[in-house]
């Protein structure tokens, strides 16, 4: 234990630096986990509106070839 003129007597050993170091790299790891998973989900997101884009213009086409057909024909 140390203690300075004035200042409240506290613990200081490597034993607790090194608690405290996992202490933070744990909360790191748990943030970094975190905000992995919420890029995942809007990859997720931005992937069903690629694919809705695709699909709408997929329809267009087979939209406008339908009419093509129908107008070419009497």
């Amino acid at each position: 234990m140390a203690e300075g003129p004035g200042y409240p007597p506290f613990e200081c050993a490597p034993g607790l630096q090194l608690a405290a170091h996992e202490r933070v790299a744990a909360i790191q790891h748990e943030h970094l986990c975190r905000r992995l998973d919420q890029i995942e989900e809007m990859m997720e997101r931005l992937e069903k509106r690629l694919w809705l884009t695709v699909y709408g213009v997929v329809a267009v086409i087979l939209a406008q070839a339908f009419q093509s057909v129908l107008v070419a024909t009497p």
